[in-house]
């Protein structure tokens, strides 16, 4: 018997996305899934749920990943795929693997030689750096940075300087509760000539991205990130964009 297939099943980023998440073929392979591992398995069965999945919710199982799974708990989930049954790994938000320990999973399906498969579907981190105007030629996501105020100023201020230094675009995240906190840091410890983006609720009605230099967020409103999912961007030291040229007639 051929082993099963491990897919990897975006889903939305939000409440009220624009419900362009899955093309039809995506949405063919996500409807043939009945077996799949998930951050919730309560999110899990909405997200389902809204994408019309066939068979009754009830009958699909559905196993929640620990935030540290032990490899006997990974082999142990992944002996169904190794028997023959395809597998569908869900985040919370977005594509899984990506910020979530749902990369754990993955990196042990090809220790047993199980076939991955990427599905396409919504990525907070791409989305925000397509829309940040910033470098995309080089760029770094870097996850959540500390807590403690002095020691998230210093590791701000590094990836400042990392960002002169390489011109690379640095992108992280904040629990949404301290959004506002992380913005106000941000505008404490960076430069004034450095470019920072906020995007925040991605692909929902309430999506709202800007960028500017720090010195023009110091002198703005600040936006409402209240518990809303938000990626924050620095791009230090960035040469403003030329003029084009007008030809002579």
């Amino acid at each position: 018997m051929s082993p099963g297939v491990l897919y990897l099943v975006p889903v939305g980023l939000g409440p009220g996305d624009n419900g362009l998440v899955h093309p039809p073929e995506v949405l063919r392979q996500l409807h043939a899934l009945d077996y799949f591992i998930a951050e919730r398995a309560k999110t899990a069965r909405a997200d389902l749920k809204r994408f019309a999945h066939p068979r009754p919710l009830q009958e699909l199982e559905i196993h929640e990943l620990p935030e540290t799974p032990d490899t006997a708990w990974l082999d142990s989930r992944l002996q169904v795929a190794r028997a023959g049954r395809n597998i569908g790994l869900m985040s919370e938000a977005g594509c899984p693997a990506v910020a979530d320990p749902g990369s754990l999973l993955v990196r042990r399906a090809h220790h047993h030689g199980i076939r991955v498969v990427p599905l396409v579907g919504p990525s907070s981190i791409l989305l925000a750096l397509m829309a940040s105007g910033m470098n995309g030629q080089s760029f770094a996501f870097h996850g959540y940075l500390p807590i403690a105020a002095g020691e998230r100023a210093q590791r701000i201020q590094a990836l400042e300087t990392e960002s002169a230094q390489w011109s690379r675009t640095q992108l992280f995240i904040e629990t949404p509760y301290r959004n506002t906190a992380m913005l106000e840091a941000l505008l404490g410890a960076c430069k004034a000539e450095t470019l920072l983006c906020v995007a925040t609720s991605l692909t929902t009605a309430d999506e709202w991205v800007m960028t500017r230099t720090v010195a023009q967020w110091r002198k703005a409103e600040r936006p409402d990130l209240e518990r809303r999912p938000s990626i924050f961007l620095l791009l230090a030291n960035s040469a403003p964009l030329a003029k084009p040229t007008q030809r002579k007639r």
